[in-house]
């Protein structure tokens, strides 16, 4: 399954830190119902039964909103379920060779912090970039902040589409307008709120705003 760009325009990203005592698989079909377009699993903690388990269950609601699905970082997880694709980091499996594995159909994404990250990542087969942190952002411990004038020089350079991440909330997208993103990838501002449906139509709405502009 290949995408349109504007499948990023919302995309989620999971971290069950926030589920309390719903599950995962409810806060995720409450984010697709508010508008996410896109699910990457980020899963760091759990057995590889339950996260085969787990992934398995999500990537059927995926299906079931037509939304695309990927599995962060476990190429053969992603491989042996046929998710939609997968996303790796810089120091992840390599694009090159992870593009290898799940073949010319799937969908690869990659993260990049540099223009140089950036092309060489478009050379070995990426379908998008994970640009940020384009704020600060307390949802990855290792997350590097990227100024905004070089996520503006990546999302040009490059001719594949590039979604912003990183301490994005619905009352700071508005700041990335003009950069060139075609979407906003977010964990806590979705996530980690009250009300999970809400929180994504208001994203999806500031998200769309951003793209225009």
């Amino acid at each position: 399954m290949k995408f349109d760009k504007r499948d990023l325009l919302l995309y989620a990203v999971t971290d069950r830190r926030w589920t309390g005592e719903e599950t995962l698989y409810t806060q995720v079909e409450k984010a697709l119902t508010g508008g996410a377009t896109f699910v990457q699993l980020r899963e760091k903690n759990l057995s590889e039964t339950e996260v085969l388990e787990e992934a398995r269950e999500i990537q059927a609601l995926c299906r079931k909103y037509g939304v695309p699905f990927v599995i962060d970082d476990d190429v053969e997880l992603a491989v042996k379920i046929g998710a939609d694709g997968v996303h790796v980091g810089q120091s992840d499996l390599g694009a090159a060779e992870a593009r290898k594995r799940i073949g010319p159909d799937k969908i690869l994404g990659v993260s990049a912090q540099t223009i140089e990250q950036a092309r060489q990542a478009e050379a070995q087969g990426a379908d998008y970039l994970g640009v940020g942190a384009v704020f600060s952002t307390g949802s990855k411990d290792d997350a590097v902040e990227v100024d905004h004038q070089e996520a503006e020089a990546i999302c040009r350079g490059v001719s594949i589409p590039a979604v912003a991440i990183g301490g994005i909330t619905a009352e700071n997208a508005g700041k990335l307008a003009g950069r060139g993103f075609a979407g906003i990838a977010v964990i806590s501002s979705l996530f980690g709120a009250e009300d999970i449906e809400e929180a994504a139509r208001r994203l999806r709405k500031a998200s769309e705003e951003m793209v225009k502009k």
